[in-house]
C-alpha cells in the first residue's frame, strides 16, 4: 500500500524529483538530468499507474490522495502528502491540479516490436512543439491509431507539457523511433504499409482517395515548413486534405486527427 508521508518544508530534499519544473536548465525531466517523467494531475497519474512508466513516488494535497486511494491500493511507493503552498514554492509555479507523480524512464520501445500488430500509425519529421506532440498522441488514443513514430528533429514525446496535453495518453499509445531517417521508412514498407506523406499541395492526391492499403502511415510534418522533400519522396503518394478557399494548411495534431478519422472511416 502506499506510504503517505507529511511533508511541511518545501527545501526536503525528498522532493527534488519535483523541484524547479519550470527551469529551463535544472528540470528534473529533462533526458539528460534525471530522466524522469512527469504525470501532472489526477487523471494523467492514473493513466500513469496503468502503464508501463512504475511511478516512483507521488506529491499531492489530501484531498488528491483521497482521490487516487482505489488507484494507490497494491502501489509501494511514497506519497509526499502536503500543502498547496509547499508544492507551488517545490515546483515552480502554482499547480491547480494538486498531484505530480514521477517515473523512471524505462527504454525506448523497439520499433519492430511496435510494428508487429500495428495497422495505422503517424510519423513525425521536425515537429517540435510539445503541445502539437501532446494533442497528436491524444488524437490517436481517441480515433484508434496504434502508434506514434519519430523521424528526425522532433521534440521530446515525455517532457511534462507534452505528457499534461495528451491527458496522459503518451505514457499509453506506443511510440519508437524510425532509424536512419528517412531510408528507416523501408523497414515500413517492408512490413506491408502504405507510406503517405500530407502535404498541402494542390497537386496531391485527397486524403480520402489516397488510402488504399490495409496498413497505413501517415507523414506529417513541423507547422510552417512541413515534410522534407526528402522525406516525401521516400512515400508512395502525397496526400492532402481538401481545404475552403483561402486557407491552405491545419495545426498538425488537428491534420493527424483527420487523418486518424479518415482511416477509421475507410479502413478495409
Amino acid at each position: 500500500m502506499v506510504h503517505v508521508i507529511d511533508i511541511a518544508e518545501p527545501s526536503d530534499p525528498r522532493l527534488d524529483d519535483y523541484r524547479d519544473l519550470n527551469s529551463s536548465d535544472r528540470r528534473p525531466d529533462l533526458p539528460e538530468g534525471k530522466g524522469l517523467v512527469i504525470a501532472e494531475g489526477v487523471l494523467v497519474a492514473q493513466r500513469m499507474l496503468a502503464s508501463r512508466f512504475s511511478p516512483i513516488s507521488l506529491l499531492g494535497v489530501d484531498r488528491r490522495l483521497g482521490e487516487l486511494s482505489e488507484d494507490l491500493t497494491d502501489i509501494d511507493v511514497p506519497f509526499y502528502r502536503t500543502s498547496a503552498e509547499v508544492m507551488a514554492e517545490v515546483v515552480g509555479f502554482h499547480l491547480n491540479r494538486g498531484v505530480l507523480a514521477a517515473a523512471h524512464r524505462p527504454p525506448m520501445l523497439d520499433l519492430e516490436d511496435v510494428l508487429r500488430s500495428a495497422r495505422t500509425v503517424a510519423i513525425l519529421e521536425g515537429v517540435n512543439d510539445h503541445e502539437n506532440i501532446g494533442s497528436m498522441f491524444r488524437n490517436a488514443a481517441g480515433l484508434g491509431a496504434d502508434a506514434i513514430l519519430f523521424g528526425a528533429a522532433c521534440a521530446d514525446p515525455l517532457y511534462r507539457r507534452a505528457v499534461r496535453v495528451s491527458m496522459g495518453h503518451v505514457l499509453r499509445v506506443p511510440f519508437a523511433r524510425v532509424p536512419d531517417w528517412p531510408r528507416g521508412l523501408n523497414i515500413l514498407r517492408d512490413r506491408g504499409f502504405q507510406l503517405i506523406s500530407l502535404t498541402p499541395n494542390p497537386a496531391a492526391v485527397p486524403l480520402a482517395k489516397a488510402m488504399t492499403g490495409g496498413k497505413v502511415a501517415v507523414l506529417l510534418g513541423a507547422e510552417g515548413p512541413g515534410l522534407t522533400e526528402h522525406a516525401m519522396r521516400a512515400t508512395d503518394v502525397r496526400a492532402r486534405i481538401p481545404m475552403a478557399p483561402g486557407t491552405d494548411s491545419l495545426n498538425v495534431a488537428t491534420a493527424a486527427a483527420m487523418a486518424f478519422y479518415e482511416r477509421v472511416r475507410t479502413a478495409p
